[in-house]
């Protein structure tokens, strides 16, 4: 048996009841630490609050080598952690789909995922979000110009894009590193992003949002991360309405 639990958004207290049951009636546990990760807790933190000794995950583990889980998984109970919610990552489908393929049985335990706590956190609507994309941090003669194309895109539609923030083992991208990537590609594209929403830590205690045009955002002070940005379409009343109350808008 394979069993995906999501974590939540921060940090080990963001389980539900049935995730928690779920690992301490585990045999084997492993976190997947490459797609997101619980920036309140600690990997130690995590096996001493669920009482099991837990494996970390990387990228290569799980795409390439997920071999010795999916042995466990034939002959006993096994648990793939991961922040938020666990179907969000393709990855993961994948992953799910490949253990099907051995006949091996698989369930999923949901949880909050930050796809659909940016709602929550800047009043923008969830029925007006398009494509999402992803900002990767620029390699040497390599910076694609992907995510300029989607909000452009999305832009013209009057839809909202989602933009996710690299994660490079202990480097995380910031939202004004970020716009700073978007506003050189988008001059090369000769457009213009009028508005940005900036978030820090949801799901933390002391979540930051920061909306503005790029000058703001470039020069706001986030703190640590996870961070994660929106480009806003045309906004609603109540959408620019929460974005000045809640944003600085």
């Amino acid at each position: 048996m394979l069993t995906f639990v999501g974590l939540g958004l921060y940090d080990k207290t963001d389980i539900s009841e049935k995730g928690l049951s779920c690992i301490r009636n585990a045999d084997h546990v492993y976190l997947e630490c490459y797609t997101s990760r619980l920036m309140g807790t600690t990997i130690e933190e995590l096996g001493n609050f669920y009482g099991k000794p837990i494996c970390p995950l990387f990228r290569e583990d799980v795409e390439q080598h997920p071999e010795d889980m999916l042995n466990r998984a034939e002959q006993s109970s096994v648990v793939f952690l991961c922040a938020g919610d666990p179907m969000v990552s393709t990855t993961h489908a994948d992953l799910r789909m490949r253990a099907a393929k051995r006949g091996i049985r698989t369930a999923i335990i949901h949880a909050a995922s930050i796809s659909s706590a940016v709602c929550g956190v800047s009043g923008l609507q969830n029925y007006r979000f398009g494509k999402s994309c992803s900002v990767p941090f620029p390699q040497k003669n390599w910076s694609p110009t992907t995510p300029i194309d989607v909000i452009a895109q999305n832009l013209s539609l009057r839809l909202h894009t989602l933009v996710y923030l690299d994660i490079q083992d202990n480097r995380y991208m910031t939202v004004p590193e970020a716009v700073a990537l978007l506003e050189a590609m988008a001059e090369k594209k000769v457009c213009s992003i009028p508005l940005y929403v900036g978030i820090a830590r949801a799901g933390s205690d002391q979540p930051v949002i920061i909306a503005g045009p790029a000058e703001k955002i470039i020069s706001a002070d986030f703190g640590p991360p996870l961070h994660i940005l929106i480009v806003p379409a045309e906004l609603h009343d109540m959408e620019r309405e929460y974005l000045e109350i809640f944003a600085g808008l």
